[in-house]
């Protein structure tokens, strides 16, 4: 059985570091590993984007998270003695139900290339990682699959070729890292039809590789209650007989603007992702009383999944301070997906530390949930 998972989402940590971002617990200095480590953090998730920058190098943002980016933050996980998640987006930017744009390396490739090229880029990276040192412990084919990957041609509802491309993925890793734990991740954790219907295409209906993990996207401002949530786990868990992790969760601790930081003119600035009329509909309040309620009812629907399939979670983006430079993309990226719009951080108000960095209160109540170590 997977040992349970206190883990995090720092992707965007290099970045973060190089644009002047500081961490601190209880007034002091660190490394935010280690920060993170102290607090019960056991596991560290990554994201590897193929190519992110233009074809003369500029860079698309969000971490830049290409294999140097991605090595560079695995080193330091497993030398802090974390396990690895990496998460392959198979795209050159974001990867989620939104949009899942094909690599520019694979423009008008058809299925079959398309499944050999997840194929060889896989088994090329985790090897490339393994060589390296830094070797993955868990490894996600995908991000975020509700709608399929590699769009058009693994677009749902074709689910034949979206089973193609995962399985492609799938066999790379088990032939690289036959102990490496594989995920299978959608978003919506609220949405038991979504589950069922696309695990029983996928599982049941094109028969696609074996996996052990379903990763569940749970952001309480677009997927439902948390009640919900636990009608969906409660019921996939049993009905699939995976073990269920929450890939990626978080919850506000303010609603105070943070564009001082930022230093961004207004029409340069995405803002909060949180707006006003999403909050309300939250039983939680944004403050950082509210953030620590918030994970002590999520930790607890977990633990209360049937069979002990419930099996942890991830925090994304923890550590996503306001640093000036630091965004969701910059404007090659705005000009590579073909959307006008504003750059900035959405995230900050929904992080672990607060805008200066410091520590928040919620860190202590993943430290002191109890211990769940299952052998």
């Amino acid at each position: 059985m997977l040992n349970y998972i206190k883990g995090m989402d720092i992707s965007s940590l290099d970045e973060l570091e190089r644009l002047g971002a500081k961490f601190y617990d209880n007034g002091r200095e660190g490394d935010l590993i280690e920060i993170l480590k102290g607090y019960g953090t056991n596991y560290i998730r990554l994201r590897l984007w193929n190519d992110p920058k233009t074809g003369d190098g500029v860079p698309y943002g969000a971490g830049n998270n290409d294999y140097e980016v991605t090595l560079r933050l695995a080193k330091r996980v497993k030398a802090a003695g974390l396990g690895f998640l990496l998460d392959f987006h198979y795209s050159d930017f974001w990867a989620d139900p939104g949009k899942q744009r094909k690599p520019k390396a694979w423009e008008g490739y058809d299925a079959d290339r398309l499944e050999k090229a997840v194929y060889d880029f896989t088994k090329e990276k985790m090897a490339d990682f393994i060589n390296e040192g830094a070797a993955p412990d868990m490894v996600q084919v995908g991000n975020e699959l509700t709608n399929g990957l590699l769009w058009p041609e693994g677009q749902a509802p074709n689910y034949e070729n979206i089973a193609r491309f995962v399985s492609a993925g799938i066999r790379a890793v088990k032939e690289t890292a036959p102990k490496a734990k594989i995920m299978i991740h959608l978003d919506n954790g609220g949405n038991n039809e979504l589950y069922r219907n696309w695990f029983e295409q996928y599982i049941n209906v094109n028969r696609g590789e074996d996996f052990d993990i379903i990763g569940l996207s749970y952001y309480p401002f677009w997927h439902g209650t948390l009640d919900d949530l636990a009608k969906n786990m409660n019921d996939i868990a049993v009905r699939f007989g995976k073990e269920l992790v929450i890939a990626e969760v978080s919850m506000g601790h303010t609603v105070e603007d943070y564009a001082g930081y930022e230093k961004l003119a207004p029409d340069e600035r995405k803002g909060m992702a949180t707006r006003a009329e999403l909050c309300a509909k939250v039983p939680f309040a944004m403050t950082k009383e509210g953030q620590c309620d918030f994970m002590r009812a999520l930790l607890q629907t977990i633990e209360n999944v049937p069979e002990n399939k419930g099996r942890g979670f991830f925090y994304w983006e923890p550590a996503w301070l306001p640093v000036p430079g630091s965004g969701w993309a910059t404007d090659a990226a705005l000009a590579y997906i073909k959307e006008k719009g504003s750059c900035g951080n959405e995230w900050a108000n929904q992080a672990l530390f607060d805008y200066d960095g410091n520590a928040l209160p919620a860190l202590e109540v993943i430290r002191d949930y109890k211990n769940m170590e299952v052998s």
